[in-house]
């Protein structure tokens, strides 16, 4: 985390977070979700729809801000903290993103290193890999340097289900959702 957002957190302690404003593709891509965004529908699956996505951010400095101040709670939620706010991200599959690299690497598209230890293929033929900082889903460009990193008995993937990630690997998909029944449920 930078030193300028921890000096912030101190500064501010009690700035409420923020829900459905960011999300992250299984392209590695962020979007800014405004308002007519996240009233178009949900960041990712059944409702979803292009306009609910948002604007994408294309500026560098700001992606690598946020990719140096990604991280999770206990409770499976990922989030980017800007300065003191913590702006919690709606995740279209995984909370990472591999890119592959030629010479058999594999990088978080925020450009941490990973060690794979396992893999998973989906009913949809996404290829995912974990280690120690997660799961991630394979991004698409890369599938042909993954084909050949099965073919040379590097992986073994398992099949899965889609579904089954988020509980398996503790991560949420949608905190905003989650805070919707929270707040649903506590109402009762």
């Amino acid at each position: 985390m930078d030193d300028i957002v921890k000096a912030a957190m101190g500064k501010w302690p009690n700035v409420p977070d923020c829900y459905g404003w960011l999300g992250l593709d299984a392209r590695g891509r962020w979007w800014i979700r405004d308002d007519q965004a996240q009233a178009a529908g949900p960041f990712a699956g059944a409702g979803a729809t292009p306009a609910s996505r948002g604007t994408q951010l294309r500026h560098d400095k700001l992606i690598a801000f946020i990719g140096r101040n990604y991280g999770a709670d206990a409770q499976g939620r990922w989030f980017f903290q800007n300065g003191p706010q913590r702006v919690y991200v709606e995740l279209e599959l995984t909370p990472w993103v591999w890119r592959l690299l030629p010479n058999g690497a594999v990088q978080s598209h925020t450009g941490l290193p990973v060690e794979v230890c396992e893999a998973w293929l989906d009913e949809a033929g996404r290829l995912y890999l974990a280690g120690a900082a997660g799961i991630g889903v394979v991004h698409s460009q890369d599938m042909h340097l993954a084909a050949e990193a099965v073919e040379a008995g590097r992986w073994t993937p398992r099949p899965c289900l889609a579904a089954e990630l988020p509980l398996r690997y503790g991560f949420v998909l949608s905190p905003a959702a989650m805070r919707r029944a929270s707040a649903s449920s506590a109402s009762k």
